[in-house]
């Protein structure tokens, strides 16, 4: 029952109208009610007032002078009849039953709001809570004489009438026994109804029959010996083991078994490195043989496969498991030590793969898991911006369970120094997502809280919080001493037996399983790890199995192969003007912006003329024909839909009633469809899900866009950790655009640099392209040549912003077409001096390029002749050499608008160097052009901005 609900409740039976038409009077005027009735009403306290005020209004309607009217069932007889005829008791009688009924109500609301305080979740014994008053009866004015009397509650906790002393049984043994409930901070009454009518009478208490109580026996006895023969055979390693937390494995087991009864098909595990390991065999059913023989130090990968691979406590592996008759897809993905970090990634990886099944409504197909550690749920940002994007509607997943193994410690950092609130999980309730709390060491209390949430999950499509209340047998890794920080904790930690040894007595002393069998169950298990442990001298891995499912037909590629092949990008002239003219029209009734309207116009007659294609539009039709071609197109990050800079306008709203209309979804019937979110204003988590869903489907374009590409540097841990790295690492492939406008035009140090210099600093063995276009057509072949190349890597785009509406920035719809390809180097394209007359080569890449061309015809320079590299990485060699090879008499320079230490100078010089020193051309090295070297990459004034820009075009061109 919702608690705004509870104290309406008692307004039911005989004198239920007669209190309510009091209690209306009252509000209007004390004086006109009896005086009792005036001290009680005055007499609760404010939370109380507000519960009764909230649950009258709800359930009676407004009188015409602000007070309640009954509904016409509930009004009181004529002449002081009660209810079916009876006499109404006398007011007093009447005032201390209602008084009794409240009392009661407002003990019972304590214990749904606070009961959680006094649970027993503590294994360790040391986390002892004082009594909170209100959870007394006495608070409520109840003293030891008045324990047993009956009072009226109305089937609250299932009850008529019951005494205090019935009531408290129920209570403490629903909110303060081993499960501990906070969830009256929700909003929404049905799922607060739905916790509470699935909590109240704790009917946890005897549900395990003898099967599921042997079946819980076994899953800890492999949880626990798994972590046991590790230590024995590898005395030392760092494996971040489980003990101490081992009900985490059946709470995952439970919760997937759960889901996959209610119409689960796939579910993706994102967890750090603690327990990863007991996961990745117990829950994935990685072969034990293969993790011993990581233990061993081989690798995870084929020999012949490239990559430098990661520890074994960061892989990911995945699996079909049958539940019920029913096959299941289960993947651990694969997570770095920054340990949050996975958790967007998990999120975007759920989307896709339900974007992919089309469902796109309940979001039931596809569930997420999420492993959390106490003091990483509590102090990492990230948690909150992957939990913000829980319901947004380009981000929900229909929900994720997050379980948080919660062992009291973070490294060496006690609670009370991890976190200000009462609980690590207490940002959860940002999005009003129920907490459940649980001793670990309560395996069947686990195991049923984990079925709630998943049951929670999947029938109302949001998150929810199972933390696991434990410890940490060991230090922060097995090598490291805790006493050292935290000695009266360990003191204790080693006088515990074990979970499983615990459940096992329990289970012995009421006869559910002998102590013989559960030494059986053990010593079976200890059998099959000594038998994969024998296997694991002769295990190698023999197939690139992340290039099967949905990635088949895919291949991996490495340095040197192909690195300037051209792809088949180019479309045809008639469906560039399918897709060009889509890009124009709106509806008739569709009330579109004047000022777009005249640039839709404008865009129309550069289509049908073939001339003066900007960058927006350029964009739009590499979009659009991949649509037609059946590729899904999904573009994220923040104000996407209309551009930062007004430029992009890829969804229309009407001017009146504020609908929506999305030109490239209205191509012709049977196209694709286009997706263009506006995220919530965070970086880390929202590049982290546009890279997971990456990783699920790679036949979709998947583009994430900054704001300013100097924002980007907020997600820096996932581009350094996933998007850079993650092929070499892992195996995994991303075909992520990542979208980040970048130009020095006076905007101030945030607003100018992408930072270009921490992308190429990162590549290496052909991980990712880095580029910086100058032409609508080149940025439209890049885009394409992401689904078009039968391999996949992560592209970096420095986006422009002047340059979007430019006059010279533009290409002709030819360009697009029949014949045309992307363009590794551009070389010089203005009528200039013959080869050999050219006295000075500039390089250069992007923006930068038009400053030099006006500033060249406005001095009528004809000596100088200027190459565009517009890929940076990988390097364009065979192209460059191609550019520079006609100009033997010419010095080469490289110029960039960014500080010499900044941009891609200390890239591209010795590779330029390489180039030219294989020519025979004069120039053996390029010389620098640019800014002084500068700890900010811009400067704030417009003046001084100017004077620098000016400078080094000149210096450049040496005029």
């Amino acid at each position: 029952m919702a608690g705004v609900d509870i104290l309406a409740s008692a307004m039911n039976g005989a004198n239920a109208a007669y209190l309510a038409d009091t209690y209306a009077r009252w509000i209007e005027d004390p004086s006109k009610v009896d005086p009792s009735f005036a001290e009680l009403f005055t007499a609760l306290n404010d939370d109380a007032r507000a519960v009764l005020t909230d649950a009258m209004g709800a359930s009676w309607a407004p009188r015409p002078r602000g007070g309640f009217a009954p509904p016409e069932e509930a009004k009181p007889a004529a002449k002081g009849g009660g209810k079916g005829g009876a006499p109404a008791a006398d007011p007093e009688t009447t005032r201390r039953a209602v008084l009794d009924s409240i009392r009661a109500l407002m003990l019972i609301r304590s214990y749904r709001v606070r009961g959680h305080l006094e649970a027993q979740l503590d294994p360790l014994g040391l986390q002892v809570t004082p009594p909170h008053p209100e959870l007394s009866p006495k608070f409520w004015g109840f003293e030891e004489a008045d324990l047993d009397r009956p009072i009226f509650i109305d089937k609250v906790l299932g009850l008529e009438t019951a005494t205090i002393r019935q009531i408290m049984e129920r209570l403490r043994a629903t909110y303060c026994g081993h499960i501990g409930v906070e969830f009256m901070h929700i909003q929404d009454p049905d799922q607060k109804s739905w916790i509470q009518q699935r909590i109240e009478g704790a009917p946890w208490a005897g549900s395990f029959d003898a099967a599921e109580k042997r079946k819980l026996l076994s899953q800890l006895t492999e949880a626990e010996g798994f972590e046991a023969f590790c230590a024995k055979k590898y005395v030392g390693t760092k494996r971040f083991g489980l003990e101490g937390g081992e009900s985490t494995i059946p709470a995952v087991l439970a919760t997937i078994e759960t889901g996959a009864g209610q119409g689960v098909n796939e579910v993706v595990i994102g967890m750090a490195h603690r327990g990863r390991l007991n996961v990745l065999v117990n829950v994935v059913k990685k072969p034990f043989m293969q993790v011993f023989a990581e233990f061993k130090g081989s690798s995870f990968k084929p020999d012949d496969v490239q990559g430098s691979g990661d520890v074994k406590y960061h892989l990911g592996t995945s699996t079909d498991i049958e539940i019920n008759g029913k096959t299941v897809h289960l993947s651990l993905q694969p997570n770095p030590s920054h340990l949050e970090a996975v958790n967007p990634v998990v999120a975007g990886k759920v989307r896709a793969r339900q974007d992919m099944a089309g469902d796109v409504k309940t979001r039931t197909s596809v569930m997420g898991i999420l492993l959390h550690g106490d003091a990483a749920f509590a102090g990492q940002g990230l948690v909150y911006e992957t939990l913000a994007m829980s319901q947004l509607i380009g981000y929900r997943t229909g929900g994720t369970i997050h379980i948080v193994t919660n062992n009291q410690i973070g490294f060496t950092t006690v609670p009370v120094h991890a976190y200000s609130g009462l609980y690590c999980t207490d940002v959860a309730k940002s999005v009003q997502a129920p907490i459940i709390h649980v001793n670990g060491d309560d395996p069947e209390a686990v195991v049923w809280c984990a079925r709630l949430c998943a049951e929670f999950r999947m029938r109302f499509q949001a998150d929810v919080v199972l933390d696991i209340v434990c410890y940490r047998r060991h230090g922060h890794n097995e090598g490291d001493e805790p006493a050292f920080t935290q000695p009266v904790m360990y003191n204790r930690i080693r006088a515990m037996k074990t979970t499983r040894t615990l459940y096992a007595e329990r289970l012995a002393a009421e006869g559910s399983v002998t102590a013989a069998d559960a030494a059986s169950i053990l010593d079976g298990f200890n059998a099959k790890m000594e038998d994969a442990f024998q296997a694991a001298a002769s295990f190698k891995p023999n197939k690139a199995d992340w290039l099967e499912g949905h990635w088949s037909g895919l291949k991996a590629v490495g340095n040197g192969e192909g690195v300037e092949q051209l792809h088949e990008t180019a479309v045809s002239l008639d469906t560039l003007r399918e897709v060009g003219g889509a890009l124009c029209r709106v509806p008739a009734d569709f009330g579109a912006n004047p000022k777009i309207t005249r640039q839709l116009e404008v865009k129309k007659n550069a289509i049908e003329g073939g001339e003066g294609i900007d960058w927006a539009t350029g964009e739009a039709l590499a979009f659009g024909t991949l649509l037609l071609e059946g590729h899904r197109v999904r573009l994220s990050g923040e104000d996407v839909q209309r551009g930062t800079f007004s430029q992009r306008h890829a969804v229309l709203v009407d001017q009146v009633g504020q609908q929506e209309y999305v030109p490239l979804n209205n191509i012709k019937e049977g196209q694709a469809k286009f997706e263009a979110f506006n995220s919530l204003l965070a970086e880390f988590g929202v590049l982290g899900f546009d890279y997971g869903y990456s990783l699920a489907d790679p036949r979709t374009l998947v583009l994430w866009e900054a704001q300013f590409g100097d924002f980007a540097n907020g997600a820096q841990v996932i581009i350094d950790q996933f998007i850079a790295s993650g092929e070499t690492k892992w195996l995994r492939m991303s075909g992520l655009v990542m979208l980040l406008p970048h130009g020095q035009e006076g905007q101030g140090p945030e607003h100018s640099s992408a930072r270009l210099e921490r992308y190429l600093q990162l590549c290496a063995e052909r991980n990712i392209r880095v580029c910086n276009f100058t032409t609508p057509a080149n940025y439209f072949h890049a885009l394409r040549r992401q689904l078009k190349a039968n391999y996949r890597k992560p592209l970096v785009i420095m986006t422009p912003k002047s340059l979007l509406r430019h006059k010279l920035a533009v290409s002709s719809l030819a360009e697009f077409g029949p014949g045309s390809a992307f363009r590794y180097v551009i070389p010089e394209v203005e009528a200039i001096a013959p080869d050999e007359k050219v006295k000075r080569v500039v390089l250069c890449t992007g923006k930068v390029y038009y400053d030099l061309v006006q500033e060249r015809q406005a001095k009528g320079i004809d000596d100088v002749a200027l190459i565009r590299v517009e890929q940076l990485y990988p390097f364009p060699e065979k192209s460059l050499s191609e550019a520079l090879a006609p100009y033997k008499n010419a010095e080469v320079v490289w110029c960039q608008e960014e500080p010499e230490n900044n941009g891609a100078w200390t890239f591209v010089d010795r590779r330029i160097e390489g180039v030219l020193k294989k020519l025979d051309i004069k120039a053996k090295r390029p010389d620098y052009v640019g800014r002084d070297a500068a700890a900010s990459p811009a400067t704030g004034l417009a003046k001084v901005y100017q004077t620098q820009q000016d400078a080094l075009v000149r210096a450049a061109l040496g005029a």
